[in-house]
């Protein structure tokens, strides 16, 4: 005979350890699931303590009172694990007042017909007292309604631990370990009653239900889970959410398809710009909701322009279809997302228009200005003024190709990210800074093979030449351009012999706004700026070492060159074409002036 004395510890240290465990969870409240694993803890212990009340009874009649009270905590348990489960696992939007009562329809039946004496014999159709090993307690014949409750249970288990066991395979090892221990604690308690059930306990169980024993690996289980691996204190139930919340917020309208060609999700935008019905879509075929559904990329990851009508009428989208593949790589379906461009273009071609037309009438004018300070300085009493006029002059006309330079680096004619062999690049662009001041000496030092970098960085250095020279007050200038790859970072420091820059200037720049106080002179370093960032790059100053003069160092990452499939024939040929087609883009034609 198993003495009745080590059955109280055990029941005891389960009762122990689970109060404690629904202490440390109520604790945790609001956290999402911190109730709901109070109630299911809280249940376990009812359910123990009341088994060891049944045990010291001595009578049937007294026995089965004891037994009948304990329903309570055993329907709680299941309820309380799936309101559990949804709620930790960020599924909460499922978790309603009405949901839950739904849930406890049940429970609530089966605590009824225990509570009124099961008079139809429903939940128990017979209760003798049976002796065992462990003591006499209330042996019982099922009714149907005891059936329906225990495989009602086992349901809602099931449920609970589904989305329990997607954690386990989550990357994040933090939420892998508070779900295997969650899940170690609860087939504890399901293993020994399942085996109790269809008789397969061993025989020295035989007649009794251990259940409440294994409550002892569950308390320790959760306990655990709460306190070492951080249960409740970091959980995953934020990330269905937020990820919900980014695809709403995206401000693209996406429209998620299945293989069959079905629509199975789309985000707010989605309903809004091209009027989709939330009643009406999910579930339909793609071809009868998506707008222009015929006309869509046919190859993953290309992008068309269509126009299509949404709510606010006909509006020009450049349309993406991406490919979705799950954990073994095999597609799953499709995102097509439609990225609005009508305001883009528009903003496009009213800066086009006001581009040439700001050029046209500023080449016009300045010439005008140039032709009129000649007549004018003819005369030696205003030759003085006439020269101040024609240089003003320049300088406008010089703003006007700096506009034209950063307006080309920034169209879409222009790829700015296109990579381009270092050294053609550089060599490109103190040739033509060589052309334009043939007065001033302008030195580029060895530069790497085979190391190509974003093309904005001709525009960059041009610029950075064009200052070191225009500002500078000696009649013979001098420029040096050196390079340097560390580390895949190509570092350009092009030094000058002149006055250096303005420290207010440069102040400006490395702040990254004006004010109407604080503000440059120019548009030279901003097109350097904008330049240097386009290339993911950043640029620093310094004084010359051992002269006047000052040090503008710019750092871009390398690139990777194009292959021959790219490139369509022998890598340097098309190198040198590359770069002389972004010198031709992204630099102002000196004929305008």
């Amino acid at each position: 005979m198993f003495p009745i004395a080590p059955l109280r510890a055990v029941v005891t240290v389960a009762v122990i350890v689970g109060v404690a465990a629904a202490i440390v969870a109520w604790r945790e409240r609001p956290e999402p699931g911190a109730a709901p694993l109070a109630v299911l803890l809280s249940g376990q212990a009812w359910w123990a303590v009341f088994l060891v009340f049944e045990l010291q009874a001595e009578t049937l009649a007294a026995k089965a009172f004891w037994y009948d009270v304990q329903w309570v905590g055993v329907v709680a348990i299941p309820v309380a694990w799936l309101v559990f489960a949804l709620e930790y696992t960020g599924r909460d939007r499922l978790v309603t007042r009405k949901t839950v009562a739904a849930l406890c329809v049940v429970p609530a039946v089966t605590v009824l017909l225990a509570a009124s004496g099961d008079p139809y014999g429903l939940l128990l159709r017979d209760r003798w007292i049976e002796s065992t090993a462990f003591g006499d307690f209330v042996g019982t014949a099922p009714g149907v309604w005891y059936y329906v409750t225990a495989g009602y249970t086992y349901l809602l288990g099931l449920f609970g631990t589904i989305p329990l066991l997607q954690l386990v395979r989550d990357e994040a090892r933090a939420f892998k370990a508070q779900s295997a221990a969650l899940i170690v604690g609860t087939l504890a308690p399901w293993t020994t009653n399942a085996l109790h059930l269809v008789g397969a306990a061993p025989d020295a169980l035989a007649g009794f239900d251990p259940t409440p024993l294994s409550f002892a690996v569950t308390g320790v289980a959760y306990l655990g889970a709460l306190t070492r691996f951080r249960l409740l204190r970091t959980s995953p139930s934020a990330m269905p959410r937020a990820r919900r919340y980014v695809f709403d917020q995206v401000h693209e309208a996406a429209v998620v398809i299945d293989n069959h060609g079905y629509v199975v999700d789309y985000n707010r935008d989605a309903e809004t710009a091209l009027g989709l019905d939330p009643t009406d879509a999910l579930g339909r075929p793609a071809a009868a909701v998506v707008p222009a559904y015929d006309r869509l990329p046919e190859a993953d990851d290309d992008t068309e322009r269509l126009t299509i009508e949404g709510t606010d009428g006909w509006r020009p989208y450049d349309v993406t279809v991406t490919p979705l593949s799950d954990s073994r790589n095999r597609q799953v379906g499709r995102v097509v997302t439609y990225h609005d461009v009508g305001a883009y273009l528009r903003q496009q071609q009213r800066l086009d228009v006001l581009d040439r037309v700001l050029r046209h009438n500023i080449r016009t004018e300045t010439n005008l200005i140039h032709g009129y300070a000649s007549v004018v300085g003819e005369d030696p009493e205003h030759a003085e003024s006439a020269g101040v006029i024609q240089e003003s002059a320049s300088r406008i006309l010089q703003l006007s190709e700096r506009t034209r330079s950063i307006a080309s680096m920034f169209s879409e004619e222009a790829d700015p990210l296109d990579p381009t062999p270092v050294g053609p690049l550089l060599a490109n662009a103190t040739d033509r800074t060589r052309d334009r001041y043939p007065d001033a000496t302008v030195e580029l030092g060895p530069t790497p093979e085979g190391v190509h970098v974003a093309a904005s960085l001709d525009v960059v250095v041009e610029q950075l030449l064009t200052n070191a020279i225009s500002h500078n007050d000696e009649p013979n200038p001098t420029a040096w351009v050196t390079t340097a790859v560390v580390d895949g970072w190509v570092h350009v420091a092009v030094a000058d012999d002149g006055p250096g820059i303005d420290a207010e200037e440069w102040a400006v720049i490395d702040r990254g706004r004006e004010s109407p106080l604080e503000h440059g002179s120019g548009l030279g370093l901003w097109l350097v700026k904008w330049g240097t960032d386009l290339a993911g790059g950043r640029m620093e100053m310094a004084d010359r070492p051992g002269g006047d003069g000052a040090v503008v160092t710019v750092e871009v990452p390398t690139l990777p060159g194009p292959t021959d499939d790219e490139d369509g024939g022998d890598g340097q040929d098309s190198e040198d074409g590359d770069s002389d087609e972004t010198a031709e883009a992204g630099t102002p034609d000196q004929s305008d002036g």
